[in-house]
């Protein structure tokens, strides 16, 4: 029996067929979110491109970016794609496709796939936070996805860490997100070299992202290795207190900004073991970065579709 696994992002839609065990896809095909055609259609057409030539297909996973509820199938906002407010996109893959459909907000999708597959192999409480231009999460306890009443829980990148601190994305202000992620840690240099302070970055035309800040840093640009110090400080705070909640063995670190190493995670961990309340947390404990890379979140729409 086959199994289709979907993972709809900003500018990629992705789906890939997987036989009845492993995680290679015998089949895996994209192409961009944006098109002339709605994007449900192209979702649906793209999903019929790799349907097997047997017609066997025993459940299809949907990992999706956005705020979803697992149990009603429904997006309730996908932020990336303006028509799917209110969606309710299982009920919308399952009448063309006649195939029991489950749908997941791509964080917790990437956490199942790196607990199944990946870095998280072996633990049964596990943390997935994925920093990026946004900061997501997933949390597996005891073998479980947590997500809440209305599968909107586990928002870990939405929690406030600094009140009145800068603007999150969101419309709040003081979130992980808003000092943690990329554009953040971009938007920190920005802001210092605008008050004065010098960088290598202070003469550059086009818009500063994390890559560059991560460059500069590792160039010895003292603003930028302050940058990720900042972002790492609140970032490490955060996940003693994740600890503190869900006292997980390991937490897995993926996303683009994870690609600067050392510059981001050495802080993190310095933060971690200054605020966790008791050594106790980080006996067996585990801070890593995720393995799966760019097929996360297909190889975590797969483990959904499999029910594991």
């Amino acid at each position: 029996m086959n199994y289709i696994a979907v993972d709809v992002g900003g500018t990629q839609l992705r789906a890939a067929l997987y036989p009845d065990f492993g995680m290679e896809a015998s089949v895996i095909r994209a192409i961009p979110t944006r098109g002339e055609e709605k994007a449900i259609d192209r979702l649906l057409d793209l999903i019929a491109s790799v349907w097997p030539d047997d017609h066997q297909v025993a459940r299809i996973g949907l990992g999706i970016a956005g705020m979803v509820d697992p149990a009603k199938g429904v997006i309730y906002k996908a932020p990336n794609i303006d028509d799917w407010d209110y969606l309710p996109i299982v009920e919308i893959v399952q009448k063309r496709f006649q195939t029991p459909t489950v749908l997941g907000n791509d964080a917790n999708v990437a956490a199942l796939g790196e607990w199944k597959f990946g870095a998280g192999v072996g633990h049964h409480d596990l943390i997935y936070l994925t920093i990026s231009t946004g900061v997501g999460s997933g949390i597996i306890s005891n073998d479980r996805l947590i997500v809440g009443s209305h599968g909107i829980g586990a928002e870990l990148g939405h929690v406030t860490v600094l009140p009145d601190g800068p603007m999150c994305g969101c419309g709040c202000r003081g979130h992980l997100e808003a000092i943690s992620s990329g554009p953040s840690i971009a938007r920190y240099v920005k802001e210092k070299i605008g008050e004065g302070r010098a960088s290598i970055l202070a003469h550059e035309s086009t818009p500063l992202n994390a890559r560059m800040v991560s460059d500069a840093a590792r160039h010895g640009d003292e603003l930028c290795i302050e940058a990720f110090n900042y972002a790492g400080e609140f970032l490490g705070r955060s996940i003693a207190d994740m600890l503190h909640v869900f006292n997980p063995t390991i937490v897995i670190l993926g996303g683009g900004v994870v690609k600067s190493g050392k510059l981001l995670i050495d802080p993190v961990m310095r933060s971690l073991e200054k605020n966790v309340l008791s050594p106790e947390y980080l006996k067996d404990f585990v801070l890593t970065t995720a393995k799966l890379g760019d097929q996360v979140g297909l190889v975590g729409a797969l483990v959904l579709a499999r029910g594991l």
